[in-house]
């Protein structure tokens, strides 16, 4: 007998946050108009209050949807069935502005540019939603310890099938695109508020080679 009351989601892939500029502009601002000396002052100083309290700051969250199966054998092989699965699941790529420090800027005065590197992006560890999970089941009887095995076995291979996906280069680079642009954004506001004019901010992540 064969369950196909459910069939398996295409997979899909989420922007990057469209609220994270506004909130970093926003710490920005109210960060120096707290903390932020009353003349120009330092301003790689300014630029870490601007960055204070953010810990492990998310830039990027991607939707997808590992296609997973899974085999059960009981009573010496007489009993076979299979469970194949759709799990979405999301992952979260982040990075640790904690470590954030005077070592990883750089200010030049003359052209009005901060340098800046970032600690490495990190990517999280799938968050399956087996709430929303769809199965197609293949057996005549499917026992409920069998059920139980498959839908474990299934869990497993969805955590590891999301993990490399969520590995794969074009997500890397689109998350790590989107931690530079919100930085780079966000930490001009609080350098012309104070009173530097137009600066120019240059982001890079740890271990990508500076421009030239």
């Amino acid at each position: 007998m064969v369950d196909t009351r459910l069939t398996p989601a295409p997979q899909r892939f989420a922007a990057p946050w469209l609220g994270l500029a506004s909130a970093l502009v926003l710490a920005a601002w109210f960060g120096w108009k707290a903390y932020g000396p009353r003349d120009l002052g330092d301003p790689i100083a300014n630029s870490l209050v601007a960055l204070e309290k953010q810990d492990k700051l998310t830039v990027f969250s991607a939707q997808l949807s590992p296609v997973v199966a899974a085999d059960d054998e009981r009573l010496f092989g007489i009993l076979k069935s299979r469970q194949v699965a759709v799990i979405p699941a999301r992952v979260d790529y982040t990075i640790d502005m904690d470590a954030m420090d005077r070592n990883r800027m750089k200010w030049d005065a003359a052209a009005k540019r901060l340098d800046v590197i970032l600690p490495p992006l990190q990517i999280g560890r799938p968050n399956l939603d087996e709430g929303r999970a769809q199965y197609l089941r293949e057996g005549v009887w499917i026992t409920p310890d069998a059920q139980a095995k498959l839908t474990r076995d299934n869990t497993l291979l969805a955590e590891k099938q999301a993990g490399a996906q969520a590995a794969n280069p074009v997500l890397v680079d689109l998350a790590r695109s989107a931690a530079k642009d919100a930085v780079r954004r966000n930490l001009a506001i609080p350098l012309q508020v104070a009173g530097y004019g137009d600066v120019t901010v240059t982001v890079r992540i740890e271990g990508e080679p500076a421009a030239n």
